[in-house]
């Protein structure tokens, strides 16, 4: 953690490196303000905390980018106009966050893709992923708004196979990682990466994390870069931009910030503990949105951990009432608010359950885990998954009323064969029925043996940091710039507010915010 006075004003008679701009963290944010500035021909130096590349974005596995009416789209033919788009992004939204960055958001990922474009590393194609608030002003059902990095073959760079994170196999079960492609956003960051190797005047490194700020005259000129047999203090003529992502891992800080849950559940990399958010702070930087997080429904597996998932072919959720308390089929985050909200109102404890029947077995009808699964006598052996000959008895089993259980399940029953959720609407949003071909998501639950699944709370990362301007310079508590200090990604507090309006936006806005504060860096003479 950064000493609460390291960043004080102070003159600096020694740097031991100088360069342009240094950048901290290689999610997507950090790798495309490296190679912004590496193209317009600025020195750089990304540092990187960890020993691999890539921070959150390598474990996504679409990778997915929510820009509308970029070329990729417009070359398909979309009808989408960035007027809608910001109807829509505006409406899930609202004020929560100021105008200016959110127009910033929307209207700034077409021309980056037109940019990033240019360069024949950089290939993006079409992945149509639906927008998260179906019901919302000028949704897109049809998911044209997102797109993904395209695949790259490994043998265009061995050597990034290791030096990328993941995916999420390879590290959380010791899986061997993929020898064919890169995809997702393991596609993503090696694009970048190669990209990046054809500018001299850029300097990547690992195993480096930002500690500190240095600040002059109330300018930020520097900073204190920290691998494991020493510091150096580097000085940046035109800025430092803190991509390096949330602070999830960061147990005190969720405590200090009220975020729920904890460092085990989360999806980001051990290494995001926040020292950038810390290093902002300490240099005056005001914060915003420090609660928030990218919320998801999470699978407990047997090592305890509760895991990102979705795409759920049957069952529903059941508080401790075992009455049913969300929408199962709705977009992740806002399955995982509901969640949390149940939580707060004393409805859901931990774990909560998923009942379905036999139609697939033992196995929960969860198709994307994003962990995998493991051998089933694991979680039947360590009490996650339970099963019973009737309703009533997977009540006992699992704590519930078996009246409620049983009660709940007629009712949802009946619902499933007219079609219609008349409790929660789900299959009432395109997003719903994404993962069943447009089909209703609501089978009945009437198979004996019944079971049940363990659910936790889990998330992709915090989303709340730094509060910024919409050049992604970083503002004081006074809502005054502090020069030369610039954030994005998960270190800013992002401009999606409380709300996650569609897939693609983290990874989106920490590629947009960044770029836009390189472009700021390259018109400041200083």
């Amino acid at each position: 953690m950064s000493d609460p006075m390291s960043a004080r004003e102070k003159t600096i008679e020694h740097w031991d490196a100088e360069t342009d701009v240094i950048v901290a963290g290689s999610g997507a944010g950090g790798v495309t303000g490296a190679y912004t500035a590496a193209r317009e021909g600025l020195e750089v130096i990304l540092v990187e905390a960890s020993d691999t590349f890539g921070g959150t974005t390598a474990y996504s596995g679409g990778g997915g980018m929510w820009f509308p009416c970029n070329p990729v789209l417009q070359r398909a033919g979309v009808d989408d106009t960035i007027d809608d788009a910001l109807e829509y992004y505006n409406a899930v939204v609202g004020d929560r966050t100021p105008a200016a960055l959110r127009d910033a958001y929307v209207r700034g990922g077409a021309p980056l893709i037109a940019y990033l474009e240019a360069d024949d590393q950089l290939k993006f194609s079409l992945l149509p992923w639906p927008d998260y608030f179906g019901h919302a002003p000028k949704a897109r059902a049809d998911g044209m708004r997102h797109i993904a990095a395209k695949p790259l073959k490994v043998a265009a760079a061995p050597d990034l196979r290791e030096r990328i994170r993941g995916p999420l196999d390879t590290d959380r079960l010791g899986h061997p990682q993929p020898e064919d492609y890169f995809i997702g956003g393991r596609a993503l960051i090696a694009r970048f990466l190669i990209a990046l190797r054809r500018f001299p005047h850029a300097q990547t490194l690992l195993g480096t994390a930002l500690t500190d700020l240095i600040v002059e005259d109330g300018r930020v000129v520097g900073a204190v870069v920290a691998d494991a047999q020493s510091s150096r203090r580097i000085r940046a003529r035109r800025g430092v931009l803190l991509a390096a992502g949330g602070f999830e891992h960061n147990d005190q800080m969720r405590e200090r910030y009220a975020v729920p849950g904890n460092s085990r559940d989360t999806m980001g990399p051990s290494s995001n503990q926040g020292l950038a958010h810390l290093a902002g702070i300490t240099a005056g930087a005001d914060t915003d949105l420090m609660d928030q997080a990218w919320w998801s429904p999470g699978l407990i597996h047997p090592d305890g951990t509760a895991a990102f998932a979705l795409w759920f072919t049957g069952g529903i959720f059941v508080d401790d009432q075992g009455r049913r308390f969300a929408n199962e089929s709705a977009a992740y985050d806002r399955l995982g608010r509901a969640v949390l909200a149940a939580m707060a109102d004393g409805r859901v404890t931990l774990p909560y359950w998923m009942v379905y029947d036999d139609r697939e077995g033992t196995v929960p009808p969860v198709k994307a885990p994003n962990v995998s699964m493991v051998e089933t006598d694991r979680y039947v052996d360590a009490g996650l998954w339970r099963s019973a000959p009737t309703l009533e008895e997977l009540a006992k089993a699992i704590g519930v009323p078996s009246d409620a259980l049983v009660e709940t399940v007629r009712r949802f029953n009946d619902f499933a064969r007219r079609g219609v959720d008349e409790d929660f609407d789900r299959g009432g949003e395109p997003y719903d029925r994404a993962f069943s071909g447009g089909a209703s998501p609501l089978h009945p639950i009437e198979r004996p043996p019944f079971h049940a699944a363990a659910f936790g709370v889990s998330d992709l990362g915090t989303k709340g940091g730094l509060r910024t301007d919409a050049s992604a310079r970083v503002l004081d508590t006074t809502g005054m710039v502090i020069p030369g200090l610039y954030a994005a990604g998960n270190t800013m507090a992002a401009p999606s507010g409380t709300a996650y309006p569609g897939g693609g936006n983290p990874i989106g806005t920490s590629m947009v915010f960044s770029h836009l504060a390189v472009l700021d860096m390259t018109g400041d003479d200083t």
